[in-house]
């Protein structure tokens, strides 16, 4: 019975820490689509100056864990930018900030993996339905943004819905860098109190029920954008 109060007393203080987990997650996974996108797209292009970067890129972030970029970003800027005229830069405001180089981190990664998912997509799409845009007098353009796109994104929805459920499980790493989300608090209440279990287990409640919630959300979009194929049954 303890154990139940005190896990009761830790919820309200990492319900406040939700908004910054949420945070973290959506723009992350805003950014992560958008490069993730551009890249796979150039992974596709027949121009190496495009493809072999864009290959690059996704094989490091994806061969390699997600916390270790994180120190990389975090730690490593410092070795980079070294000298006090950041300090008197307009960066200096940003840079202080633990929060941009974990929504980097997380950003990168995330376009990584959604790359080859979105890659995989617009593969998979029929190469018919591109010589019949072609022979209607469509741009590549235009088949780009009103063909091969909207097919692909909703071709591989379910994936990109359960890289943003993982996403939104993986910012706690980004307590590692003195970020106070849901769990840099659960450790900060773990430190106070001087439990070690109850703010854990307080914590996993709160990412079950917004990890519950968001694949709701999820689900009905899946089901608004692939409607057209329930209408074929």
């Amino acid at each position: 019975m303890e154990t139940i109060t005190n896990v009761i007393s830790f919820l309200p203080a990492l319900i406040k820490a939700m908004p910054l987990t949420l945070l973290l997650t959506v723009t992350a996974g805003i950014f992560g689509l958008v490069i993730g996108t551009l890249t796979a797209l150039a992974r596709l292009s027949k121009y190496r100056l495009l493809a072999w970067p864009a290959f690059a890129f996704t094989f490091t972030f994806r061969g390699t864990p997600l916390l270790v970029q994180i120190y990389l970003i975090y730690y490593g800027l410092g070795q980079v930018l070294p000298g006090t005229w950041v300090r008197h830069s307009f960066l200096w405001p940003y840079l202080r900030d633990g929060l941009w180089y974990a929504i980097a981190a997380l950003s990168l990664n995330q376009a990584s993996y959604n790359a080859e998912v979105i890659r995989g997509a617009i593969q998979a799409i029929p190469r018919g339905q591109i010589e019949a845009a072609l022979s209607v007098g469509m741009r590549p353009w235009t088949i780009l943004r009103r063909v091969t796109l909207p097919q692909a994104f909703r071709h591989c929805m379910p994936v990109l819905t359960s890289d943003l459920i993982i996403l939104l499980k993986t910012t706690s790493l980004a307590s590692t860098i003195t970020i106070l989300e849901v769990m840099g608090t659960a450790r900060m209440l773990q430190r106070q109190s001087l439990l070690i279990f109850e703010p854990l287990i307080a914590a996993g409640i709160i990412y079950f029920a917004v990890v519950f919630i968001l694949t709701r959300i999820m689900n009905i979009v899946e089901l608004r954008m692939t409607r057209y194929r329930a209408a074929r049954k």
